[in-house]
């Protein structure tokens, strides 16, 4: 089973490749534990005002891929998710708004993900999902001192670029929208100032899988891999290993 990683990119423009496998897993998850009428998908989201809209607009295009039972874990921002929700699912998907604030609401569940995804329950983060699911985690800002490294509207909220505690399913720090919002120059400072060793940013519309040792890209943008060389850092794309 995989960890699946997406850059974002919403609505949907991709016939849902990105989120085909994580599906399918969970569907191989489900068959395993003798359920045959679809998975149970635990659906995560962490925001303020819209939840009900977003959550529909998430099932609805999840529907139109597969058949499964959505699981709804809806909390507003502040508020902590209860672990105990999690219980008995075939999949999680983590989804997107403010990094800070789903880190700090997930932060309760980190050990109960991590021991599912270690028994084989296929992850899928979405954005904010996918930024936590490090060990340490991008969670925004747009300087280094004063000097201003990344654009202010990718900030989520914060100045200084960030990091916290993640889940820890890999031991990458992850920046999403990457050619969008152009927060690969964040994960470019934050790896040259020694905040993080290594890490990835990932296009909208584009997923990165890692399972069994392998790391592989889904659909049509890059992910760049960032990691320190000879005092500085070395910079490269794996997005010529895409497929769909």
């Amino acid at each position: 089973m995989g960890i699946h990683l997406v850059g974002g990119g919403w609505p949907p423009e991709d016939d849902g490749a990105v989120y085909r496998e994580f599906l399918s897993e969970a569907a191989e998850r489900a068959l395993q534990d003798g359920r045959l009428d679809g998975p149970r998908v635990a659906l995560i989201l962490v925001r303020d005002g819209d939840a009900p809209e977003t959550y529909a607009a998430l099932r609805a295009a999840l529907d139109a891929i597969t058949v499964f039972e959505p699981v709804p874990v809806l909390s507003p921002e502040g508020v902590a998710i209860d672990p105990a929700a999690l219980a008995g699912v075939h999949g999680i998907l983590v989804w997107g708004g403010l990094t800070p604030a789903y880190r700090d609401s997930v932060d309760p569940a980190f050990d109960e993900i991590r021991r599912q995804v270690t028994e084989g329950v296929p992850y899928l983060g979405f954005s904010a999902g996918a930024a936590i699911a490090s060990e340490r985690a991008i969670l925004g800002g747009w300087k280094i001192g004063e000097v201003p490294v990344a654009p202010q509207e990718a900030s989520e909220d914060l100045e200084e670029i960030t990091l916290g505690e993640g889940i820890g399913l890999i031991d990458l720090a992850v920046d999403v929208h990457a050619a969008q919002w152009g927060t690969l120059a964040r994960l470019i400072a934050a790896t040259e100032a020694g905040l993080t060793d290594s890490g990835v940013a990932i296009d909208e519309h584009t997923a990165l899988i890692v399972g069994d040792g392998t790391l592989r890209v889904v659909d049509r943008g890059s992910v760049w891999t960032v990691t320190h060389d000879n005092g500085g850092v070395r910079m490269a794309t794996m997005g010529e290993m895409s497929e769909s």
